[in-house]
């Protein structure tokens, strides 16, 4: 029973790591491409000129 309850216990952990790491990535990759965009708006701005 105190073997079950302890996978339990690290599984749950397991699965909280899992959607942080997984939104983490989400939101810095979100950040990047935002980040490229506005550098490749500002390059379009600039070579136009």
């Amino acid at each position: 029973m105190k073997k079950r309850k302890f996978m339990l216990i690290i599984g749950v952990i397991s699965l909280v790591a899992a959607i942080s790491a997984a939104f983490t990535a989400f939101f810095v990759l979100k950040e990047k491409q935002k980040k490229d965009d506005e550098e490749l708006m500002e390059y379009l701005d600039n070579s136009i000129e």
